[in-house]
């Protein structure tokens, strides 16, 4: 897969985990040594910003203590690196208990995904905001950008995640360039950071790349290489997608 034209921008962020289970990938990490482990290894591979999510046990978890573990581990192993932790409805569906669960976070995160189709999320992203954390908005369709434009906090978030869900590279490519458009029609000039899901996640960093925008890769995203060949790791991922950027 080519390259893109240099004097791109260079933010490359890593997603360490999610909610993918093991059985689709024996090295997805989730005990606060193996994201502090992957998470070294991926900044040392290319990564700026690091993505996880905190887990108790097998379980994704929002509670305090996991998410304290988590990120004090990944802060030891990457001193300096922003961390963002996820507060996906995945996790927690309840929006009142979710943000109860958030509000008890005894260690911060310099940044949280907020994705902004969720029942809840605006309170949740004024919550984070008063506490000093940066926000970066999924927007996971172009449906989500209408509610992301009328909650008034685009000129309070730190970026805005493209995440086109689409399997299929064709219609992630179309999809991205409509959420785009619809955050250009809306007046937002915020940093993109644009990722799909499984091997078309790589056509949408190409497209992304090339106009201009950042990148997201790791197995939470993709457990594939551009190939289709599966990756072996979340430092082979991210190491692929830095040489994109030139």
């Amino acid at each position: 897969m080519p390259g893109v034209p240099a004097g791109r921008p260079r933010l490359l962020e890593a997603a360490l985990n999610g909610g993918r289970p093991r059985s689709e990938h024996p090295r997805v990490p989730r005990t606060p040594q193996e994201l502090a482990a992957d998470a070294r290894a991926c900044v040392e591979a290319g990564a700026r910003v690091l993505h996880l999510h905190a887990y108790d046990g097998e379980r994704e978890a929002l509670a305090a203590e996991p998410s304290a573990a988590a990120l004090r581990a990944v802060r030891a192993a990457c001193p300096g690196v922003p961390i963002s932790l996820s507060t996906s409805a995945a996790i927690e569906p309840d929006p009142d208990r979710r943000l109860a669960l958030i509000a008890g976070w005894t260690e911060l995160p310099e940044l949280v995904t907020a994705n902004q189709g969720e029942e809840g999320i605006a309170p949740l992203c004024e919550h984070l905001i008063a506490r000093g954390v940066g926000i970066e908005a999924g927007l996971l369709s172009a449906a989500d950008v209408e509610p992301f434009l009328r909650s008034g906090l685009a000129g309070r978030c730190v970026r805005v995640l493209l995440e086109p869900l689409d399997a299929e590279p064709e219609a992630a490519l179309a999809h991205a360039a409509e959420i785009e458009a619809r955050l250009a029609a809306g007046g937002v000039a915020l940093e993109q950071v644009h990722h799909g899901d499984g091997v078309a996640s790589w056509s949408v960093s190409v497209r992304a790349l090339a106009r201009g925008h950042a990148i997201r890769t790791g197995l939470e995203d993709t457990t594939l290489l551009p190939t289709g060949e599966r990756a072996a790791d979340n430092a082979e991922l991210v190491r692929t997608a830095a040489a994109l950027l030139g």
